[in-house]
Formats: C-alpha cells, sequence, structure tokens
C-alpha cells in the first residue's frame, strides 16, 4: 500500500473517531442534563422524591456507591499488578486503571451525597473527626486515597505529558500546563518514576483493602442491629467482589474501546485477563456461599428473614436471575467452555454480565437487610427506587461518563504499542 493510501486510510479513520466521540458526548450531556434536573429537584425537596422511610433509610444510591467504590478498588488493586508486581501484560490497561479509580470514587461520593439528608453537612464528618467510628476513618481513607490515585496518575503519564508538550494539539496544550519547561525523559527520570509507582502503588494496597473499600464493608459489617451484615468475612467479601467487579469493567471498556475506534485488540491480555477475573469471581462465590451458611445455620431468626427474603420472595429475582444467573454461571461458562473462551466478543459479554451481576451483589447487600424489621413486632419494609431515583442515578452515572471521556480526550490514558513493555525500565 502506498504512503498517500496510507495517509487517506488513516485520515478516515481519524474521521470516523471523531464523529463517534461527538455522538458519544453529546448522548452523555442529555443524559446528564436529563438526570441533573431531577438531582436539582432532589436537593431542593429533600429526599421525598425517593421511596426511602425510616424503616428502609438505604436504598439504590447506597447500592449505587458501594458498587463504585468497589469498581475504583478494584481498579486500582489491578494496576498495582502492574507497577508493583511487575505483571507487564496487562500494562496496556495500567493508566485507564488508575483514572477509571478517580472517576468511580467521584461517582460513588456523589451516590453519598444524593442520599444525605443533610448534604450541606458533608464537611462535618472532616471536620469534625470522631476516632472511635468507622466512618469516620473511612471518609479519611477516601480523602488519602483519592489524593494517592492522582499523584500515581501523574507520574505514571509524566512521560508521555513531556512527550505531547512538545505537539501542537490540545493534549500539547494540557500537557504543557501540567509539566515544566525543563520537564526530560531519560533513563534516570524513568527509573524515578518507575521507582515511585512502586512505592505508591505499594503504599496503597492496605489503603485500599483495609481502608476504601474493606472499610465500606466494615461500615456494614459493624451494624450488630443487622445480623446478615454484622459479620467478620463480610469486609472481606467486599474486597474480593471489588476486583471481580474492576478486572470486569477494565476488560469491557479496554474491548469496546478498540472495537468502536477500530483498532487491534490484544487477544491474549485479554484472555488472561478473562481468568483473573474469573478466579476472583470464584473465591467471591466460595466466600458469599459461606456467608449465607453461617447465616442459615446460625438460626438467628432476622438472618434468616434476611435470606429468605433474598433468595425467596418478591425480590429474589435480583439473586438468582442477576447476580446468580446472568452474574455468575453464563460468565463462567463462557469463560471456561472451549467453544467461546478464546472469543473476543463472548468474553466481552462475560464480562459485562459480571459488572451487571455484581450491581444486583450491591442491591441484594442492601434491600433485603433493610427490609426486615429490627423486631417483629415493627411493620416490614417495601422498597423499589422510584422513577426519580433512576433519574437521579441516570444523571450521576453519566457526569462519571463524561468525566471519563474527556479526561481521556485531554489526557495520555490509553497506551500505544510503542509505550507497553519498557514501563520505566
Amino acid at each position: 500500500m502506498s504512503n498517500l493510501a496510507l495517509k487517506l486510510e488513516h485520515k478516515s479513520t481519524k474521521s470516523t473517531d471523531t464523529k463517534v466521540f461527538k455522538i458519544w458526548i453529546s448522548a452523555l450531556t442529555v443524559a446528564f442534563l436529563a438526570g441533573g434536573y431531577f438531582i436539582v429537584e432532589r436537593m431542593i425537596t429533600g429526599l421525598s422524591a425517593t421511596n426511602l422511610s425510616s424503616i428502609t433509610p438505604w436504598g439504590a444510591w447506597i447500592a449505587f456507591y458501594i458498587f463504585f467504590v468497589g469498581l475504583s478498588a478494584g481498579s486500582f488493586l489491578l494496576s498495582t499488578l502492574i507497577y508493583v508486581f511487575g505483571m507487564e501484560e496487562y500494562e496496556r490497561i495500567g493508566k485507564a486503571a488508575l483514572f477509571t479509580a478517580i472517576v468511580c470514587m467521584i461517582v460513588a461520593l456523589t451516590f453519598v451525597l444524593m442520599d444525605l439528608g443533610r448534604p450541606e453537612r458533608l464537611m462535618n464528618a472532616i471536620i469534625y473527626w470522631n476516632v472511635t467510628s468507622p466512618l469516620g476513618w473511612e471518609v479519611h481513607f477516601y480523602l488519602v486515597y483519592i489524593a494517592l490515585l492522582m499523584v500515581e496518575l501523574y507520574i505514571a503519564m509524566r512521560e508521555d505529558l513531556v512527550r505531547a508538550a512538545n505537539t501542537n494539539t490540545l493534549k500539547g496544550f494540557v500537557a504543557r500546563l501540567l509539566t515544566s519547561k525543563n520537564s526530560t525523559i531519560n533513563t534516570l527520570t524513568k527509573k524515578r518514576d518507575h521507582m515511585w509507582m512502586k512505592i505508591l502503588g505499594t503504599i496503597g494496597i492496605p489503603i485500599a483493602i483495609l481502608g476504601v473499600h474493606g472499610g465500606t464493608g466494615t461500615i456494614f459489617a459493624m451494624v450488630k442491629a443487622r445480623p446478615a451484615w454484622n459479620t467478620a468475612i463480610f469486609p472481606i467479601i467486599f474486597v474480593v467482589s471489588a476486583m471481580v467487579s474492576g478486572t470486569a469493567l477494565l476488560l469491557a471498556m479496554y474491548v469496546i474501546k478498540r472495537k468502536v475506534q477500530k483498532k487491534p485488540i490484544d487477544q491474549k491480555m485479554i484472555i488472561s485477563l478473562s481468568k483473573l477475573m474469573a478466579g476472583f469471581l470464584i473465591i467471591d462465590l466460595g466466600l458469599q456461599f459461606y456467608e449465607y451458611l453461617t447465616g442459615w445455620y446460625g438460626l438467628e431468626i432476622e438472618h434468616l428473614d434476611t435470606l429468605a427474603t433474598m433468595m425467596a420472595s418478591d425480590l429474589s429475582w435480583s439473586f438468582w436471575g442477576v447476580q446468580m444467573f446472568l452474574g455468575a454461571v453464563v460468565p463462567l461458562t463462557i469463560v471456561f467452555w472451549k467453544k467461546t473462551n478464546q472469543n473476543i466478543n463472548a468474553l466481552l459479554v462475560a464480562a459485562i454480565l459480571i459488572v451487571v451481576g455484581i450491581i444486583g451483589v450491591r442491591f441484594n447487600i442492601v434491600v433485603p437487610s433493610l427490609v426486615v424489621p429490627v423486631f417483629h413486632e415493627l411493620p416490614w419494609g417495601d422498597y423499589f427506587p422510584t422513577v426519580k431515583e433512576w433519574m437521579v442515578s441516570v444523571g450521576v452515572v453519566a457526569m462519571g461518563l463524561l468525566i471519563y471521556s474527556i479526561g481521556e480526550l485531554l489526557l495520555p490514558i490509553e497506551e500505544t504499542a510503542e509505550e507497553v513493555s519498557h514501563n520505566g525500565k
């Protein structure tokens, strides 16, 4: 093929990518504005827009909150496999994992803001730190975690920012704002960046496990009045399911983006990631099994009622249909069946289904436990999200996708073939 033909093909591909990106941003903007109307209404009218009550004080927004915190922690922990443990086969998604972790935390905390009865008092948890409160520690862990993610992402991008600063593009303009004129790339700076990535990643591992998503699980586990939450294994399940959802999300994002851009897909990495994802899922299912088994054998009436509500009531479709069938049986079949375990499209479906399944897990954690009354003399709860709750959720998620999409436009998030395999060495 001649140079002219190659240039024309590149120009055509770039034009198509620009058109698709504009359509994507337009759709997200419409979704954000539609949801934004209901967000404003919620801020004005309070929680009357929801089906929450004194019996069932948490609902969809808290379920989405723990879902996105899990996506963040899982994405970050996956990045540590690259930057701390040197698993370079996943390096193509390294920076995307860190950026995804940041965006997911923004979305998660926005959902918390939506759920607060008095959102203007949000800063009180930071200013008036009750050191005996797990929630007080959790808030401060979040701040440290987000700061660490931002610093680590900047170091991961530094080399690309220095290169981009010399180009006359939008990314080049942003890169010049983020770097100094004296910034250079050489063997010494590469080793320094690699060292700091390893240090920050190592520091971040206990913060993510014990403080962020394990800490989120601890908030639930400390609620003595809810037997289904009040177990020592509960925070561990949160962390493992975070690894499941984070790996699945990054696999799905990578494949979808490459397909839309009509770029080659690293099949070997996708197959390896899918096996890693399936391994985490099997461990998660094992932990959940023992959690349910001990609850059943404990014969505590509130715990048994919670299990019955989750597995044998009008809400059981979420457990059997979403969590177990779509989120576990189908993906594991795809990953381990010889006819599908090498197929990129099939593995993409498996990853998407696992993400959907983990959403079901989060709803099954929050709702059934709160529907069951603390005392049998009290009335049972009856909760399902209102249209307004769903629309607020659509707006918040669209906001997160907009942040990520615009971030990818302005920052060197995506790894190129030339950048992979060095990692500061």
